[in-house]
């Protein structure tokens, strides 16, 4: 445990089912880490309600009203114009003010993208924030980047991506000889758009090649031969949305076979510790909590329709993040390269 006092900005009123998803998720994480300071950035009265209606246990806390909140329909020029009161915008500047800091948000994705990268500024050669995340493998796991920040991008920003990755790679799991590949629909070089042929090139000819393996085929993803996946923000939502489905959709029918019949709930308790095992390698949940990497400080992004759990997976990541300066050491990377 760290003796910096830590605090995480959070968003509480963003996304489904909040105040009540947000201070639940906060309560699971305060009961691990009762030392970091939560600033709960919404509704004052909303806020202090929830609490006391549902008993929540939070001791280290403060709320700071926000008169102002991001819808999901809010263009970028209505974000960036009339939600200078609203708790992403706030906490967000929060965040730029005060060290050993971090901002959680599940609320209006092209809000905490397009404030971000206002009011925390990029990192110096970076044009593109990315949203990245650690995906389930058969090894461990793998990064991957871009998860929906950007749906248009260009050889160049992949190239940054791919920068980025490597860069948060060495820091997390030094010890591995990294590999990097583009998702593609086929391995071929001639395969797919213009700008991922583009982006190879550009990779093959850094000190990257090395590095880099290629293409990869959807299909390869959870391999664990490929440790940093590099793809458009629109192609790589869908892929994180289609695991997420699959995941559900398994864990789910798995459930329906063992509770079917007498036979079937025996076999379940010969084989109920390794099937929690697999459960929870492929739990979305304790994935939820996607780093908008390039920033000069650390924003986090939590599903929309995340659980008070899945919520508490995403505080945990961004108090991960702090306590290890891994966004200051990606900075100091990324200026070495």
């Amino acid at each position: 445990m760290s003796n910096r006092q830590i605090s995480i900005a959070i968003d509480s009123m963003g996304g489904e089912k909040s105040p009540f998803k947000t201070l639940k998720g906060s309560e699971i994480f305060h009961n691990k880490y009762p030392n970091v300071k939560l600033i709960l950035f919404g509704d004052r009265d909303k806020i202090s309600n929830s609490i006391e209606k549902n008993n929540f246990q939070l001791n280290n806390y403060e709320i700071i009203h926000c008169a102002e909140n991001v819808n999901d329909t809010d263009n970028p020029n209505t974000i960036l114009r009339s939600r200078k009161e609203s708790s992403i915008f706030k906490g967000l500047s929060y965040v730029k003010d005060n060290k050993d800091s971090g901002f959680v948000s599940a609320g209006n994705t092209a809000a905490i993208m397009i404030l971000s990268r206002l009011i925390l500024g990029m990192i110096e050669g970076v044009d593109r924030p990315a949203i990245c995340s650690d995906i389930p493998n058969k090894k461990n796991f793998s990064l991957m980047l871009d998860l929906g920040a950007n749906v248009m991008i260009n050889a160049s920003n992949l190239f940054q991506f791919a920068l980025m990755g490597y860069s948060y790679f060495s820091i997390i799991d030094p010890n591995r000889d990294t590999k990097i590949g583009i998702i593609n629909i086929g391995t071929e070089n001639n395969k797919g758009f213009e700008f991922l042929q583009e982006a190879a090139d550009l990779i093959s000819n850094s000190f990257l090649k090395n590095n880099f393996i290629g293409f990869v085929e959807p299909h390869k993803i959870t391999s664990g031969h490929c440790d940093i996946l590099l793809s458009d923000g629109y192609t790589g939502n869908i892929i994180l949305k289609t695991a997420e489905g699959l995941s559900d959709f398994i864990t789910s029918n798995l459930k329906n076979v063992f509770i079917k019949s007498y036979k079937n709930k025996i076999a379940y308790k010969i084989l109920e510790r390794d099937l929690r095992v697999f459960r929870d390698q492929i739990n979305p949940e304790k994935y939820n909590g996607a780093t908008l990497i390039g920033l000069n400080s650390i924003s986090v992004k939590s599903h929309g329709s995340a659980s008070p759990f899945a919520f508490s997976y995403a505080l945990k990541k961004c108090y991960n993040f702090i306590e290890n300066d891994l966004n200051q050491k990606i900075i100091s990377n990324f200026k070495t390269l």
